[in-house]
């Protein structure tokens, strides 16, 4: 009983997400809110380079690109997670976004490589004695920057249903965290029920966000940038799990490669990377009004489940979603 009720509230709660991908008129803005994460924070430094943390980078990004954003899309409101060197806590991050009913969540990081290690033979010495006497090589040891730079954007993985559920269990280390019960709520990431929520909610934003991310790389690009393409994550980026909407991760450069380090504390490389990523989330909107447009019908009408039918909406939102999308 506690479970199915889990079920029904969970399920309540997201109602108006799921709803989000339903045409309701063609007047109605596509993207109204867009949360934007600066990453680590406070007692939380992130990645280090020579000469610079992580943290403060992606504050600097941050703040540039909603300004962008808000210079270029006027009619787009922007939350910040943080706009000082604070650490709001994952958790808090993802609830942030998701009581703002935010249509986008973007997260900006900076990656970081370790360095190379290697050898080389300087020589030999003998140890023991007698016909225990052996011959012994000598090295000396070092290590070289990795030479890894360049731009990634990761989205949660969903191309396997086993991977999915591994991810979910992969997250089970928040329960070690001090009151993690007030934080996550009552919540077995084992359990069916948060399953089968957390694979609807991946399957509905996994296309949106792939799309984001692939257009932020493609502006990457434009501009000269190295891109590593668009990665996946199964498990270990809390943010992008636990946020109801379509959410990326930017990893901007490699704060460990030196001309990266440079260009990421620079005026004007941050400046094209905010330039970079507002003109991706224009073309994003082109394309989920272009999307919508051709998949518009008339009003969409859904009963909101009660303790009673909460499979059975499980189903009729995925057949609803299939129909909206031609499949």
């Amino acid at each position: 009983m506690f479970k199915r009720t889990l079920l029904s509230l969970t399920l309540l709660a997201i109602c108006p997400v799921i709803f989000s991908f339903i045409q309701f008129g063609t007047d109605q803005k596509v993207i109204k809110t867009i949360v934007i994460d600066a990453g680590h924070g406070g007692h939380d430094g992130g990645a280090r380079g020579t000469y610079s943390s992580e943290k403060d980078i992606c504050l600097d990004i941050s703040l540039k690109l909603g300004a962008q954003i808000e210079k270029e899309i006027p009619d787009v409101k922007i939350i910040y997670t943080r706009t000082s060197d604070s650490y709001p806590e994952l958790h808090a991050r993802a609830k942030m976004a998701n009581q703002v009913n935010a249509d986008l969540f973007i997260s900006i990081h900076v990656n970081s490589a370790p360095a190379k290690k290697g050898k080389n033979l300087a020589g030999y010495t003998y140890v023991g004695k007698g016909s225990k006497r052996r011959k012994v090589p000598k090295y000396t040891y070092y290590t070289i920057p990795n030479p890894a730079k360049g731009t990634e954007t990761y989205i949660w993985g969903a191309h396997k249903n086993e991977d999915k559920e591994v991810a979910l269990r992969e997250n089970a280390p928040m329960m070690m965290e001090a009151n993690y019960k007030d934080k996550y709520g009552e919540v077995d990431p084992n359990s069916p029920e948060f399953i089968a929520l957390s694979l609807l909610k991946t399957k509905q934003f996994f296309k949106r966000s792939a799309t984001l991310a692939s257009l932020v790389e493609e502006e990457f690009t434009k501009v000269g940038r190295t891109s590593r393409d668009v990665k996946q994550r199964q498990a270990g980026i809390w943010v992008l799990q636990a946020t109801a909407m379509p959410s990326v991760l930017v990893e901007t450069g490699f704060i460990s490669n030196k001309e990266d380090e440079d260009y990421l504390n620079s005026a004007k490389g941050q400046a094209e990377i905010a330039h970079c990523v507002t003109n991706a989330v224009k073309s994003y909107i082109s394309w989920i009004e272009e999307h919508q447009n051709a998949n518009s019908t008339t009003t969409a009408k859904v009963n909101v489940p009660n303790e009673k039918s909460s499979y059975e909406f499980l189903e009729q939102v995925d057949k609803m979603e299939k129909e909206r999308q031609g499949r």
